[in-house]
């Protein structure tokens, strides 16, 4: 995934600590195999390399991915895309590394071999349609995905009170040792006086994605460009991480105004950091207003 993963438990006795780590690393190493675009070996790549008509079973973590992905994309009208590898390409943002700066002419080109609309996903046998030349990224939402898996992996070893991160994702489960919970700050941008905000993940999970996050390239799907808004970051709390992080990929592209509403339709406990012209300011969405309150 390019980043690392760290984790904070409370072991009760008795626990092998290197027996866990393994585990984990086991667990990690399954879903990239599932699902990076940077490992040509990947289930992703070979799904993207697959010829115009071929339908790829998926096993049940791409699959439940995959769904979640594809509903969010209908939720937010494309502002979030599974299905933009071309583009990401494109922009230098992928596997290929830099790239010159694409004209017009070549991100329409790329705009035509992707889109989530092209996709026909088959739940029930869980399988995916490729129509021909079209690259799944799921830089998007995967790694918030990898953050829940690990804290079931720890809960099915007993270790039920945890935090869980893996580059800036975060899940918390259970309280610390001390009784306190697991308190994190939500991410500033390095240039935003803004007070800290403190949340209490308890069963929790917490994404942020923007301008600023390092390795973070947000595209605009529905143009093929980068997002020309206001929002510099947008973080997300939700009930699991995989939800924080595909909220947060989405609501950052579709800028404050418009994400705001999105948030407060949908009841998405959302935070943005939004500039220009020399400001900097503040918006929380109305739930994320009644989680302050309580």
């Amino acid at each position: 995934m390019g980043t690392r993963w760290r984790v904070l438990a409370a072991l009760p006795g008795g626990n092998d600590i290197a027996m866990i780590e393994r585990a984990i690393t086991a667990r990690l190493a399954g879903l990239v195999a599932e699902m990076s675009h940077w490992d040509e070996g990947s289930l992703l790549s070979r799904f993207n390399r697959a010829s115009a008509g071929a339908w790829i079973a998926l096993p049940p973590d791409f699959a439940t991915v995959m769904a979640r992905a594809l509903a969010l994309a209908g939720i937010t009208d494309g502002a979030f895309d599974p299905a933009i590898g071309r583009l990401v390409d494109l922009w230098g943002f992928g596997p290929p590394g830099a790239q010159p700066m694409p004209d017009a002419a070549s991100i329409a080109a790329a705009r035509a071999q992707s889109g989530w609309r092209r996709l026909t996903w088959d739940g029930a046998a869980r399988r995916l349609h490729q129509p021909g030349g079209i690259a799944l990224d799921l830089s998007g939402i995967a790694k918030g995905y990898a953050v829940d898996a690990v804290a079931n992996l720890l809960a099915t070893h007993g270790l039920r009170h945890a935090l869980v991160e893996i580059g800036g994702e975060l899940a918390g489960r259970g309280i610390r040792p001390d009784g306190e919970p697991w308190w994190v700050e939500l991410e500033n941008p390095p240039s935003a006086a803004l007070a800290p905000l403190r949340i209490a993940l308890h069963g929790l999970g917490v994404a942020t994605s923007g301008r600023y996050v390092r390795g973070d390239h947000n595209l605009d799907p529905r143009t093929g460009c980068p997002p020309a808004n206001d929002v510099i970051a947008a973080s997300v709390i939700a009930a699991t991480a995989i939800e924080a992080d595909a909220w947060a990929s989405a609501l950052a592209v579709m800028g404050g105004e418009a994400g705001i509403a999105l948030a407060d339709r949908h009841g998405i406990a959302a935070r943005f950091v939004c500039g220009g012209e020399g400001r900097i300011e503040e918006r929380l969405s109305e739930k994320m207003r009644e989680m302050i309150a309580d």
